[in-house]
């Protein structure tokens, strides 16, 4: 009973922006589905009339569907940029194949005799597809329109990782926090959302032949409105910043750094590696980034100086459970030369060839590692003594495969790799119940994300390199049984970045000069 009235405060305390993305939600299914379905409806029954058609171009829609969903949406950002359009897009092009199909197979299954009846009254070619192929196929045209409704309600919650708004943005931000209620506050209203679609087109079609006219009207207001109003709002914009769902959350990122600041602009949710993209291609003005992020000088970024200190060190070491530092006490051995080993200015270059030069990252890390004298050649084959796990950056992977390289190199132990955790407190339960063993960690992650200290704590830290460190270590020892080990010397502090271009000509250095162009725009 707590756990739900845990969800129920908090679905009451956010009602107004539950509300907001579900109103988001409902219009961009409803608007791709339409556009599906006079695109789709029109093409089944072209390839009825044009049956060697039917082949290739249901063949290319069956093919378009099995693209994965993140994929076609990273396809579609460089083309599109961010926000409402590639999501339509994208939920269109998954909402065609159940329609073409069913549209195709519905006309074609009509009974030959009912038409040559038909034929034989005298209809035409067209009045026998209006007055009884299409009546007669209806139930299978709806129930693939019904299948591509549920399809897009579960796909747009996705479109929350290129701006497009909608219930995902809860999701992805539970996702990253690792926060039950704030998945469920996303989850939640977007089952009820497909369930009451569903219901709806199940009356729509058994009332198709009165609703059909206002059906049309709907769709034509909607295909003027929607487009007018999107690109209204893109071009009444000033300043828009784009962060991943986490940093929105997290305390040591966009909420706290609001506070400090006290920063007003509009924001919009990305995936962290599409974020890059939009700073990139002008769809958003400033990003949350790393100060060691390879990136930087990829996509010629200026990292705004935090003049209020508001950031604290994120200096990185291995963190490792209690249990397997004590069973295989050799892998501290192993990893403690790595100490202080990795300057900022090495590790930006790492990134820089993963993210600019498309290297893969153990390559990154294995070509580091020779240059610094260490034996490379040895990776252990069979079942994994421990595994190593990162989170879903760059920085992050090449780390875990550096640690998988030097635990294999250094010790008798065969290592695993679990890469990619979607956010800090997915790793940090993986490590912690046993899930991965070591994963790279940041002193002010752990300190504010993980640990959480009170308001008085943290007046009384100053942010220094070892006192957070001893702080971390000391809680991360005492509460989970977990040890930091020695931190592998360069600090990837969280930075606020615009385009070199941009920032010069609005004169911003600092994140307080950001805040004065804001207050005077």
């Amino acid at each position: 009973m707590n756990a739900l009235q845990e969800l129920a405060t908090f679905l009451v305390d956010h009602l107004d922006e539950i509300l907001g993305q579900t109103v988001e939600h409902i219009w961009l299914t409803l608007f791709s589905l339409i556009i599906a379905v006079v695109v789709g409806v029109g093409t089944g029954i072209f390839l009825t009339r044009k049956k060697n058609w039917s082949t290739p171009i249901i063949g290319l829609v069956n093919v378009i569907q099995t693209i994965p969903s993140l994929a076609l949406l990273g396809f579609l950002l460089p083309i599109l940029g961010i926000g409402v359009v590639p999501a339509i897009v994208a939920l269109f092009l998954y909402a065609l194949l159940p329609i073409v199909r069913n549209t195709y197979t519905g006309i074609n299954e009509v009974d030959a005799a009912v038409r040559e009846a038909a034929v034989g009254m005298g209809l035409s070619s067209g009045q026998i597809l209006v007055k009884v192929e299409l009546p007669l196929a209806v139930p299978i045209i709806f129930a693939g329109i019904r299948t591509a409704m549920v399809i897009n309600v579960g796909i747009a919650t996705l479109c929350a990782l290129i701006a497009s708004g909608g219930l995902g943005e809860f999701i992805f931000r539970g996702i990253a926090l690792n926060n039950v209620n704030m998945i469920l506050a996303g989850a939640i209203p977007a089952s009820m959302l497909a369930l009451t679609f569903d219901f709806l087109l199940g009356l729509v079609q058994k009332h198709i032949k009165k609703l059909i006219k206002p059906l049309l009207i709907i769709f034509v207001i909607s295909a003027i409105v929607i487009p007018i109003g999107s690109a209204i709002k893109l071009s009444s914009r000033n300043f828009r910043a784009g962060f991943p769902s986490e940093f929105m959350e997290r305390e040591d990122g966009y909420q706290g750094l609001k506070r400090k600041y006290d920063l007003d602009m509009e924001t919009v949710e990305m995936e962290i590696g599409w974020m890059y993209e939009a700073i990139k291609n002008k769809n958003v003005d400033v990003i949350s980034g790393f100060s060691t992020d390879g990136r930087i000088e990829a996509f010629h970024l200026r990292s705004l100086v935090d003049d209020k200190n508001y950031f604290p060190p994120y200096h990185v070491a291995p963190t490792i459970r209690g249990e397997t530092l004590r069973k295989y006490p050799e892998i501290g051995s192993a990893l403690d030369l790595l100490t202080g080993l990795i300057t900022d200015e090495k590790m930006i270059f790492m990134n820089y060839r993963v993210d600019h030069f498309k290297e893969t990252p153990d390559k990154a890390a294995m070509d580091f590692l020779s240059q610094m004298g260490f034996n490379t050649s040895r990776e252990k084959k069979g079942e994994p003594d421990i595994i190593v796990g990162s989170k879903n950056f760059t920085e992050s992977f090449i780390l875990a495969e550096m640690f998988k390289i030097v635990i294999e190199n250094n010790t008798d132990l065969a290592v695993g790799l679990e890469l990619g955790f979607g956010g800090t407190k997915l790793v940090f339960d993986a490590l912690r119940t046993g899930g991965i063993d070591i994963y790279p960690e940041y002193t002010g992650t752990g300190f504010l994300v993980i640990l959480q200290p009170s308001d008085s704590i943290k007046q009384h830290i100053t942010y220094q390199k070892e006192v957070i460190l001893d702080y971390v270590e000391k809680n991360y020892r005492d509460r989970f049984d977990i040890e930091w080990l020695s931190p592998l010397g360069f600090n990837n502090t969280f930075a606020l970045m615009m385009r070199e271009e941009h920032a010069q000509k609005l004169n911003i250095q600092t994140i307080s000069d950001l805040k004065r162009f804001l207050d005077s725009n």
